[in-house]
C-alpha cells in the first residue's frame, strides 16, 4: 500500500488521531539526549516532530517512499535527515541509531518481517525497535465506523482487519518472526474530536489508504448511499471517536 497524496490530504485525514499517538509512544518508549533515532515510514511526520522536540533535528532521521510526504517533512523540519526508502530497505549502515521507530507503518509494509529485521539491522544491540498499529479486528481502530457501514452495504468488501498486525498478539508475532523474540506488547488509546458528521466524513473522500481508495472507486450513487448509512452511525452533533492502538517494543 503507497500513500500517493498529499500531506494535507493525509494530515486531515489520520494526522488528527496520528499526532496525539504519537506523543503517547514517544512519552512510552522516553528517548534521551544524546541518543539517535529513525522514524521509518514517517508520513508527514507526526512521529518526526516530537522526536526531533526532544534529541534535536541532527539526532534523528526519517524514512517514507512517499515522495510528497518526504518532501512535506523536509519543508517542515528544516536539517532532518529524511530520505525516500521503504522499510525493507533502509539505507543506513549497520547498528546506526539507538531507536528505530515505525508508527502505523508495519500494516503496510510489503513484508512486515523484512521491515522489522531491517529496523534491527539499523539499532544498535540492546537499543530499541518498536511499532505501533491501528487495533483494526476488534473494532477499535479509528476507522471502525467506516468499515462497519461498508459491510452493511458491501459483506464482501476487504477492510483492513486482516492487515498484518492488527489483530492481538500479531504484531508481537512479527516481532519474533523477525528475530526479536523479547518483544513487550501494549496497548495506546486516544480520543479525537469531530464538530459535526460532515467533518468527519470530508477526510473519506481524500483517496487516502484503502478507507479512501474505497470511496474513490464507488461511483455517485454508491457513495451517497454509503454516506447516509455512516450517517446513520454516528451522532449530528460534536462526538468523540476513541482508537487504540496496539504497541510492541524489543529490544534490538
Amino acid at each position: 500500500m503507497t500513500f500517493d497524496v498529499t500531506a494535507d490530504a493525509y494530515a486531515r485525514f489520520m494526522g488528527r488521531f496520528s499526532s496525539p499517538l504519537a506523543e503517547q509512544f514517544v512519552d512510552l518508549l522516553g528517548p534521551r539526549p544524546g541518543q539517535r533515532a529513525l522514524d521509518v515510514g514517517c508520513g508527514p511526520g507526526a512521529l518526526t516532530v516530537p522526536l526531533v522536540g526532544l534529541l534535536g533535528v541532527d539526532a534523528v532521521a526519517a524514512v517514507d517512499p512517499s515522495e510528497p510526504f518526504v518532501a512535506s517533512v523536509r519543508e517542515r523540519l528544516p536539517g532532518l535527515d529524511v530520505r525516500e526508502a521503504a522499510a525493507e530497505h533502509l539505507p543506513f549502515e549497520d547498528d546506526a541509531f539507538d531507536l528505530a521507530l515505525a508508527q502505523l507503518v508495519v500494516h503496510f509494509m510489503a513484508d512486515p518481517v523484512a521491515g522489522l529485521r531491517e529496523m534491527a539491522r539499523v539499532t544498535r544491540p540492546g537499543g530499541t525497535v518498536a511499532a505501533s498499529v491501528w487495533d483494526h479486528s476488534s473494532g477499535g481502530g479509528p476507522l471502525s465506523a467506516f468499515w462497519e457501514a461498508v459491510k452493511d452495504l458491501d459483506p464482501g468488501a476487504l477492510d483492513e482487519s486482516r492487515l498484518p498486525g492488527t489483530r492481538e498478539g500479531h504484531l508481537a508475532a512479527l516481532f519474533a518472526e523477525a528475530g526479536l523474540p523479547d518483544a513487550r506488547p501494549g496497548v495506546l488509546s486516544v480520543r479525537v474530536g469531530f464538530t459535526d458528521f460532515e467533518d468527519w466524513w470530508a477526510p473519506y473522500t481524500l483517496g487516502v489508504g484503502p478507507a479512501g481508495a474505497y470511496v474513490a472507486r464507488l461511483g455517485p450513487d454508491r457513495r451517497e448511499e454509503l454516506r447516509a448509512r455512516c450517517a446513520q452511525r454516528l451522532p449530528d452533533g460534536p462526538f468523540e471517536i476513541e482508537a487504540s492502538a496496539w504497541c510492541v517494543r524489543a529490544h534490538a
